[in-house]
């Protein structure tokens, strides 16, 4: 990890976060009702499942 760090390459979980934060400020910036606020709010949801099951893989398995 501590070479990646020094490589400055973000392990997948952070870049899943940062990705999760830009979508949330692209939807943050449409009308409510606007047509493509559905299908960004849908993939806000799979990206935080997607990241939870990964964070909770790397509990169980002892590296977080």
């Amino acid at each position: 990890m501590k070479v990646l760090k020094d490589a400055g390459v973000v392990p997948a979980e952070v870049e899943a976060m940062q990705r999760i934060a830009a979508l949330q400020a692209e939807l943050g910036a449409l009308a409510p009702d606007a047509p493509a606020a559905g299908p960004l709010r849908r993939r806000i949801a799979d990206l935080r499942i997607a990241l939870a099951l990964r964070l909770e893989g790397l509990r169980r398995s002892g590296q977080l």
